[in-house]
């Protein structure tokens, strides 16, 4: 679950930032890159998340 929502909020900032740049730099706004790059983007979020933190093993 926890991926999806992160896969989710990072096609939404992904958006508002393509949207603000191209706003910004005065090029036309295209969905499918920017959409294409958000979700690259969580991805590698996702990978780094996992790498960081590693689940911990109980030895008893």
């Amino acid at each position: 679950m926890r991926y999806l929502i992160t896969i989710i909020w990072s096609l939404i900032l992904g958006q508002v930032v393509g949207f603000l740049s191209s706003a910004l730099t005065s090029t036309n706004y295209d969905f499918t890159l920017t959409t294409i790059c958000s979700v690259i983007v969580g991805i590698i979020v996702i990978a780094i998340g996992s790498i960081a933190y590693p689940n911990k093993k109980q030895t008893h």
